[in-house]
């Protein structure tokens, strides 16, 4: 085992002089939601309109088991069960354009595979747990909430065209 004095939470290349591995993880100004992968999907499945509204409700829904799973993960040192946790957070929210999730969601990755290299995690990832799961958390409500608002927005009829006669 190695000792070291730096913190468990920096996750590799975000050291000083580093770059972040995924520029703007953790920049609040990063948009919750990417409407351009939701409208792709929309698009992608335009004879199917309901099949896109069923896929962003059940990730919706499946959110806190998924933190849930991660949190019990992280907390009881379980390492194949947080990476596996952490990964379906990570891609789930890619598929629905959640941005600001995923890119948590894989510095936290990244800080549970570098701090658990020659650590045991059973030590490392309570505190790893400790240090992200507030932000993951509240990230995770912001997200929820602003997917069921697209979902209302999206049932709500437009307006029809009305032809204006020509004088």
């Amino acid at each position: 085992m190695r000792a070291t004095t730096e913190p468990l939470h920096i996750p590799a290349g975000t050291k000083s002089g580093g770059n972040a591995p995924w520029p703007g993880a953790q920049d609040p100004a990063r948009p919750l939601l990417d409407h351009a992968v939701l409208d792709k999907l929309r698009a992608d499945l335009d004879d199917y309109d309901e099949v896109w509204r069923v896929f962003v409700k059940n990730f919706v829904a499946a959110l806190p088991l998924r933190l849930d799973r991660m949190r019990l993960a992280l907390t009881t040192g379980d390492l194949p069960g947080a990476i596996d946790a952490l990964l379906s957070i990570k891609t789930a929210s890619q598929q629905v354009g959640a941005e600001r999730l995923a890119a948590l969601a894989l510095v936290l990755e990244l800080a549970v595979r570098e701090g658990t290299r020659d650590r045991d995690p059973s030590g490392v990832l309570p505190w790893l747990a400790a240090d992200h799961l507030p932000r993951l958390r509240h990230c995770a409500g912001q997200t929820s909430y602003i997917l069921e608002a697209h979902l209302k927005k999206a049932l709500q009829p437009t307006p029809a065209l009305t032809a204006h006669p020509v004088p």
